[in-house]
């Protein structure tokens, strides 16, 4: 049997941390054969093994139920409830007598916003998750014409997940420093939480787009220049990290545009990660704007050398990419969706003498 305290997740919290995390968690026991959840169920919280064997399963081409692991004390399992809010993707069955700890979504989400140690530490969990899975299941494809779409799927989530992973975790270091003020305490304490919801966007979009669902985005007014003043630090500090740099000649037109602000941010982060992919010894990445009575340009430009002509007409095509080791295409894709969901339109252009330029044009708010 393992004790709370003794799961490598929660081995670092302090006392403090320690004492908070027993208020929360419960205890619940599983006969051998009993259903922990089901595949569809609501995603109300994360269980992590006291004792016995819990296998996760699901359905594969609608019919045929697929084992896809197997996990014995201190194991954690139905992670992904924490950070999105959608239904289970697999189901939980205890294999034997098992007794599991069980901490629900809001309260785990609070205390992972008050333990950055634990914020990051779940999201590792995560990423390694994913890792798992992918080097094991892909294994059993590695006939089928669709593996290299595939494999490159699953890197591209593990790598999406690294610049949020990254940023926490430099963030998180700053609370072990001596004598840190609180003001920047609450700065890294705010960037944690921003990458947090940033990451469960991430999911939240690739779902939708290969789900094949039209996501209906809550527009809300907002000021462009607002929305980009509030979005450049992180641009900016996930940019610094492959030693490229964010310049905008102008301010942005502080006009009102109907947005979703969450959903348009993934786009920035997507055209500005493609160009540092282009970038890998640094450079630049010009953030440039244009306005007229109906609709507001934002142009992307960088320092890289340009779009290829092999890929030029094919740029926002699912799975198309080109002189890339990691991705499948899906980033532009993805983009030209949550754009159209705006009521946008989004192009690319090559320029004698300048990288590539991704632009894209958003209605005024009348």
């Amino acid at each position: 049997m393992v004790r709370l305290e003794a799961i490598a997740l929660f081995r670092n919290l302090a006392p403090g941390e320690l004492q908070a995390l027993r208020l929360i968690t419960q205890e619940r026991q599983f006969a051998a054969g009993a259903e922990i959840f089901r595949a569809g169920a609501p995603g109300d919280g994360v269980y992590f093994v006291q004792d016995g064997l819990v296998e996760i399963s699901g359905l594969v081409g609608g019919d045929t139920r697929r084992v896809f692991s197997q996990l014995g004390p201190g194991e954690i399992f139905g992670e992904m409830a924490v950070i999105e809010q959608l239904p289970r993707s697999a189901s939980a069955t205890a294999l034997v007598e098992t007794r599991v700890y069980f901490i629900p979504r809001g309260e785990m989400l609070r205390l992972i916003e008050r333990s950055p140690a634990l914020a990051f530490g779940l999201l590792q969990q995560i990423s390694h998750r994913l890792r798992e899975f992918n080097q094991r299941h892909l294994r059993e494809l590695v006939q089928a014409e669709s593996l290299a779409i595939i494999g490159r799927f699953a890197q591209s989530i593990v790598h999406d997940l690294k610049n949020p992973l990254s940023i926490i975790s430099l963030s998180s270091e700053l609370f072990g420093l001596p004598g840190i003020r609180p003001e920047m305490c609450a700065q890294s304490q705010f960037r944690i939480r921003k990458q947090v919801e940033r990451i469960n966007d991430m999911i939240s979009d690739i779902l939708i787009f290969t789900q094949g669902t039209k996501a209906e985005a809550p527009l809300a007014p907002a000021d462009y220049r607002a929305f980009l003043q509030a979005l450049l630090p992180d641009l900016r500090a996930e940019a610094e990290l492959k030693a490229v740099q964010i310049e905008l000649p102008a301010d942005p037109p502080a006009r009102p545009v109907r947005l979703d602000a969450s959903r348009l941010s993934r786009v920035f982060f997507n055209l500005c990660s493609n160009a540092k992919d282009f970038m890998p010894n640094g450079g630049k990445i010009f953030l440039r704007f244009q306005v007229d009575e109906n609709e507001i340009v934002t142009e992307i430009e960088d320092t890289g050398p340009g779009i290829a002509p092999e890929i030029a007409d094919k740029l926002f095509q699912p799975f198309a990419t080109h002189g890339k080791t990691r991705g499948t295409g899906l980033g532009l894709s993805i983009c030209k969706k949550i754009v159209g969901d705006h009521g946008g339109r989004i192009w690319a252009r090559n320029e004698p003498g300048h990288g590539a330029i991704f632009c894209f044009a958003l209605p005024l708010a009348k």
